[in-house]
């Protein structure tokens, strides 16, 4: 097999690892340039790998040495050659060709070891912290991809991140509730007299209710700035934040008072497409 047969069926694989576990992401590439595509499908098959960890591991150790794989990568030390693994050959080639910061990549990965364990989220900054170093890098990330970087990009990837970011972490509260992992704050049950156990019971007390909904109140809040930045950057860039349509979607399915946020909910592939598709017709996402 010739190099770029090789360097094809790296790109195919990364594909259809984001096809396979974060469809919304890999709908949102559909929407872009085909230039940039590859480059975006490879950032976030990493980030799919290192999101994953924890689902494929029983005990923190091993996920620490995963992830600990992942930064030696990004810093070239103690692996040689990443062709044995797509998606790392991919990154490097992405990394090389858009000159995406390592630095990013590397908390990026960093930061997922809080999965690994089940401590609580123990405050809103926290949680800002953990998602701004994640969701926002990615967004940070694929403005470069798309050939751009200002303060005003990074300001809009900061609110789109944290408006997605926190929308996921409601939407995994069936998952975590059951491995009794607590991302939603500590700080914000108790400010509302819930706990910890309720939120684990699954039961949507009304104190409950009332922290969820402050959080949810958060991301639409973030959501609403970045929606109000986008027009502000320039029109070439825009459309690597289409996953902000299925934010937006989400929020206000969660924000009415009959959704069972314990009650896991996935939305079909079909409507993903079509909203991201009348997004991108749309004068706010529409690219140059």
């Amino acid at each position: 097999m010739s190099r770029a047969d090789g360097l094809l069926q790296d790109a195919e694989f990364c594909a259809d690892l984001v096809r396979s576990h974060d469809f919304a992401r890999y709908a949102s590439t559909l929407f872009v340039p085909a230039e940039q595509r590859r480059a975006l499908l490879a950032i976030y098959a990493f980030n799919v790998e290192v999101c994953r960890v924890r689902e494929m591991v029983s005990q923190p150790l091993p996920g620490e040495i995963r992830l600990q794989w992942w930064t030696d990568m990004l810093a070239g030390e103690g692996h040689g050659g990443v062709e044995g693994n797509p998606v790392a050959a991919e990154l490097n080639l992405a990394i090389q060709n858009c000159g995406l910061p390592v630095e990013l990549l590397s908390r990026l990965a960093d930061e997922h070891q809080f999965d690994l364990y089940n401590d609580p989220m123990p405050t809103m900054a926290a949680l800002e912290s953990y998602v701004q170093d994640t969701t926002s890098a990615l967004f940070s990330l694929a403005a470069r991809v798309a050939g751009w970087q200002s303060p005003d990009i990074e300001h809009l990837a900061r609110h789109a991140g944290l408006a997605q970011g926190i929308a996921q972490v409601i939407a995994a509260l069936p998952l975590d509730a059951a491995r009794r992992q607590l991302f939603v704050p500590q700080q914000l049950l108790e400010r509302h007299g819930s706990r910890m156990e309720e939120m684990f019971a699954g039961k949507t007390t009304p104190n409950l209710r009332a922290a969820l909904n402050q959080l949810i109140g958060e991301a639409s809040g973030h959501l609403d700035t970045a929606l109000t930045l986008l027009p502000g950057v320039p029109p070439e860039v825009r459309p690597v934040f289409l996953p902000l349509a299925g934010v937006a979607r989400e929020l206000s399915r969660m924000a009415r008072g009959d959704t069972d946020l314990f009650r896991p909910h996935v939305t079909s592939r079909l409507r993903t497409l079509w909203t991201l598709w009348r997004a991108s017709r749309s004068r706010v996402f529409r690219g140059g």
